[in-house]
């Protein structure tokens, strides 16, 4: 017990130190983020571009089960006329975030590791770094830096489109009045509700790209390796967004 203990404990160390060394490697080549602009920018539409259409059906549903829910706890307790408050707070804050970032973290992290960690047991990885071509600067940071540009775009669309969403629900099957809804949302807004979001959404993106790329780099085993690597790198992600989260909270709305 003792021994599988020390072997766990060692191995965190190694794997923490691993993913230090590959995250210095990225900054390191972000000097070079313009000569590389077109691999960023292909990243970039594989991240933002592609994931639109999964982006709006999960952010019209979402603000729609956020006004059910509001509205199912508020009932005969206060007016449905907080409803553009509450609900709008709430998405812009934690469910768009949150919410974007762990399907992305399906999609984009999950494929992150599964290509790389083809490469890498086909060792094509191998084959860069005998042509001298660093797989940091040519794979891991493009994608680093894509996401990390990207998540915060997804999520102010993923909002916004939750915030329709939530407003379709309250004025056509709850009868509150647009101007009502709009109202309590134009009284509740700040600046720095956005701007949590956004922090977030930054924080979530670099998550979500440096495990996807580094699982990928450390993948072995054949193709049943990839599938494990695919796994690992959505399970760790999405622990990692709330964990984020969680911090981020404290630090930007707690104090």
């Amino acid at each position: 017990m003792i021994s599988f203990i020390g072997r766990k404990f060692i191995q965190f160390f190694t794997e923490l130190g691993q993913f230090s060394k590959l995250m210095t490697g990225v900054v390191k080549n972000l000097p070079r983020v313009f000569r590389d602009r077109k691999l960023i920018l292909e990243q970039m539409m594989h991240v933002g571009v592609n994931s639109l259409t999964l982006v709006t059906i999960i952010g019209i549903f979402t603000g729609a089960v956020s006004c059910w829910q509001a509205a199912y706890q508020i009932k005969g307790l206060i007016s449905y006329s907080y409803l553009g408050s509450a609900t709008t707070k709430a998405i812009i804050i934690e469910l768009g975030p949150v919410l974007a970032a762990i399907v992305l973290a399906g999609r984009v992290g999950a494929s992150m590791a599964a290509e790389l960690g083809t490469m890498k047991v086909t060792e094509q990885i191998d084959a860069l770094e005998a042509m001298a071509i660093s797989p940091v600067r040519y794979l891991a940071m493009p994608r680093i830096v894509a996401t990390t540009c990207m998540l915060p775009v997804l999520v102010i669309y993923a909002s916004s489109i939750a915030i329709l969403g939530s407003y379709s629900v309250a004025t056509i099957f709850l009868d509150v009045p647009s101007e009502t809804f709009l109202g309590a949302f134009k009284k509740s807004f700040e600046a720095k509700d956005i701007l949590a979001g956004f922090i977030k959404a930054l924080f979530f993106g670099v998550s979500i790209s440096s495990i996807g790329c580094f699982i990928g780099f450390q993948t072995s085993g054949g193709a049943e390796g990839v599938g494990l690597a695919t796994i690992k790198a959505f399970v760790i992600a999405a622990a990692s967004i709330l964990i984020l989260d969680y911090v981020l909270w404290n630090f930007l709305i707690g104090m």
